[in-house]
């Protein structure tokens, strides 16, 4: 199940990574619901949960205002619009899944998102994610100290 969610999960980043370029690209002819169904249909033999994609990318579509607003305020050096879209979308995501995927422990969607920020985003993307929703998810659920989410290894 978690393989699959977190296959789940990068159809679902790839789909809102595809929308957004497109929009900010001008393309009159972008549908979200056929890149999804694109995406979908490319894995069709490794996912069966697309329930759970669906609710991802069009909870994020719905939520997007109230996720920046939540975001901004935990990378404040940051403005939403400068950071990177791949950073943006993998925090748009995990915020989501936070406030709304309540079957889905902190910890679980802490560490998919720097998974998903080291296989797919900028040299220090999983840590600015790491650190964002770390920050996010005290502001959430004070009783939850930060989570032991991937620990980012040092040089000795």
């Amino acid at each position: 199940m978690s393989a699959n969610r977190h296959l789940g999960r990068i159809i679902a980043l790839q789909t809102l990574y595809e929308f957004e370029f497109r929009v900010d690209c001008d393309d009159k002819d972008v549908a979200i619901k056929e890149i999804l169904a694109r995406n979908i249909a490319r894995y069709d033999r490794s996912v069966d949960d697309t329930d759970f994609i669906k609710e991802l990318v069009a909870g994020v579509q719905a939520e997007i205002h109230n996720l920046d607003a939540r975001l901004q305020p935990v990378a404040p050096e940051r403005p939403i619009s400068q950071i990177a879209r791949m950073d943006r979308v993998i925090l748009r995501i995990a915020v989501f899944e936070l406030l709304h995927r309540k079957d889905t422990p902190a910890k679980v969607v802490i560490n998919e998102s720097v998974e998903l920020a080291k296989s797919f985003g900028g040299e220090n993307s999983s840590k600015f994610i790491n650190g964002a929703l770390g920050a996010l998810l005290k502001e959430i659920d004070p009783s939850q100290a930060r989570p032991a989410a991937v620990k980012e290894e040092r040089p000795e």
